[in-house]
């Protein structure tokens, strides 16, 4: 039930890009030497971290989403507004899923870059789930949100490097770019079946502002 909560299946569609954030990280050069157990070590804890992070953040979307789910017939039967978990429950999942991303932060020690960015980012991907109430840019957020992905594997795996130059971290910003633009695209197109529904609850979304069509051309 909690795996279908958060549609842990999802979670394989950013997982790509995070591997490849790390295999550019470590081919790129100015890494310096790293023993094949801190490389395994800190890819291992991306993945973790990944799954970590985005558990909790869909695990908040679907708490602070319950009520209005609720009145939307499209997610009415949602594990939430059908009964099927109980809000404690939910949180308790929230809760602990947050607190298994800071602990696989701790996998990149020395590098204490991860650990120190961690709170930042989980309230970053979480805040997403607010941005309906006030955004029409909340499907931005949202690109945003999975464009961290690289950005943050490169640090995990480079720390060192991006601490003697900022700039490392560009070689992933493209990468992050292009992820941006490709969930907000299919994410304007999802929300294109609660357009009218938006409109009544007066959620801010792309399809509820300016319309079916126009929207599409956009995504």
């Amino acid at each position: 039930q909690f795996l279908q909560l958060i549609r842990f299946s999802h979670t394989v569609f950013a997982l790509p890009f995070a591997g490849l954030a790390c295999v550019l990280a470590l081919t790129s050069p100015g890494i310096g030497e790293l023993s094949p157990e801190t490389i395994l070590r800190r890819v291992v804890g991306v993945l973790l971290c990944m799954v970590f992070a985005r558990s909790a953040a869909m695990a908040f979307n679907r708490l602070i989403d319950a009520e209005m789910d609720a009145q939307n017939p499209r997610t009415a039967t949602r594990h939430l507004p059908a009964g099927q978990l109980g809000r404690a429950q939910v949180w308790s999942f929230f809760i602990v899923n947050c607190i298994a991303f800071e602990a696989s932060c701790l996998l990149f020690l020395p590098n204490w870059l991860p650990i120190a960015l961690s709170l930042p980012v989980l309230a970053w991907i979480c805040g997403y789930s607010y941005a309906k109430r006030f955004t029409s840019a909340a499907h931005l957020w949202l690109g945003s949100a999975l464009a961290l992905s690289p950005i943050c594997a490169w640090v995990a795996l480079r720390g060192e490097a991006v601490l003697s130059s900022a700039s490392d971290v560009l070689p992933a910003s493209g990468l992050a770019l292009a992820i941006a633009f490709w969930v907000a695209g299919f994410d304007i197109i999802y929300a294109c079946q609660d357009a009218d529904f938006d409109r009544k609850a007066g959620l801010r979304s792309f399809p509820a502002r300016f319309g079916i069509a126009a929207c599409l051309r956009s995504a």
